[in-house]
């Protein structure tokens, strides 16, 4: 069978190169005469791997070197309560609730301290980032979390808030690497691996090491940062393969020129299915254009069953995983950076061609 085009939100597609790469080296892994999968984590190979990974995500998102880049295990699900553990002190955290993610967050966070919801965009099903009052901020606060990208609702942060000197805290698991960030505005930064970074498995961690050791009492070994940092992120068995497939990505990506050669192949691909929905009369973007997501493009035909007949056609020609999520019905393309601009060509090319067929 052909290769589709994999339009999902996770996991997602991953670069074709990379895979057939990783499948030339599933059996021996060069000289080591063992798979990456069976190859124990303390040895030079793995070793190597590891830190050539470390190595390439520092240079791909100009990381500062008084950060900690850390390869752990659980999802942005576990970060969700590792955040507020390690970053507690005053137990009091603000929070932009911006859709299903960012209310998982808030409920983990609430368990430990006290959460101020500075703004929210659930009144209009999240299909817009909240204007921010500053004067509704809290001083005290510990930390200050957003979700950079709303893979869910397909709205997207362009302008950060001013946290002053109150760590800003991002889940950027749907939007990393895709656009130059300044890391450095950010005392954390957390990603779930399957959207843009490789297979599940591993979540990247970018903390300011000044917020390092400051753990809740009750925090446990297994989720304090502190543990993960002093050991490498070799503290216990990491999840070996899936670093390893991140690191094939991280090569990857400097060949298409580094994540600001991907931003540019990105907005080049979201314009091409936006430009499209502007202007058809069938189709219809659901999220407010000034905060539209690169990574993620919900839409609608306004009938459920024509998008159900969308889906379902769309399927038979090689364009999968279109379903838009049940809290917003209708479609949704995820076009991480490993979608190519051709299947999204084709995506539109379908679009356009349903339309004239279902008028």
């Amino acid at each position: 069978m052909e290769r589709v085009y994999n339009f999902s939100p996770g996991p997602s597609a991953l670069p074709l190169a990379v895979l057939e790469k990783a499948q030339k080296e599933l059996v021996c892994y060069e000289n080591s005469g063992m798979s990456v999968m069976e190859m124990s984590h303390r040895s030079k190979e793995y070793l190597a791997i590891i830190t050539e990974a470390e190595k390439s995500i520092r240079e791909l998102m100009s990381i500062p070197d008084n950060y900690k880049v850390l390869f752990l295990q659980g999802g942005a699900s576990t970060q969700f309560a590792m955040v507020p553990l390690n970053l507690y002190v005053n137990k009091k955290a603000d929070f932009i609730n911006t859709g299903m993610w960012a209310k998982k967050a808030i409920s983990e966070a609430k368990k430990f301290g006290t959460v101020n919801v500075v703004a929210s965009s659930e009144d209009k099903t999240f299909s817009y980032i909240p204007e921010i009052d500053e004067s509704k901020f809290s001083p005290d606060a510990d930390f200050f979390h957003i979700t950079f990208n709303n893979t869910i609702y397909g709205t997207r942060f362009t302008t950060l808030p001013n946290t002053g000197n109150v760590p800003l805290v991002t889940d950027l698991s749907s939007a990393i690497l895709s656009e130059v960030i300044d890391v450095s505005k950010f005392g954390l930064i957390y990603a779930g691996a399957q959207k843009n970074i490789g297979p599940a498995g591993v979540t990247i961690v970018i903390i300011r090491e000044d917020l390092i050791g400051h753990a809740m009492d009750i925090t446990p070994t297994m989720l304090n940062y502190k543990t993960h940092a002093e050991d490498g992120s070799m503290y216990n068995t990491p999840p070996t393969y899936s670093i390893y497939i991140a690191k094939l990505v991280f090569d990857w990506l400097k060949e298409q020129g580094g994540v600001v050669g991907m931003q540019k192949i990105n907005e080049e691909k979201a314009a091409l299915v936006y430009d499209f929905l502007d202007n058809s009369s069938m189709f219809s973007g659901t999220v407010v254009k000034k905060d539209r997501s690169m990574m993620n493009i919900p839409f609608v035909t306004g009938n459920e069953e024509l998008d159900a007949k969308f889906i379902k056609e769309a399927k038979a020609g090689g364009l999968v995983n279109l379903g838009g999520h049940r809290s917003v019905g209708g479609m949704r393309a995820s076009i991480y950076n490993p979608m190519p601009i051709e299947g999204v060509k084709a995506l539109v090319e379908f679009m356009k061609k349903f339309e004239t067929e279902n008028k």
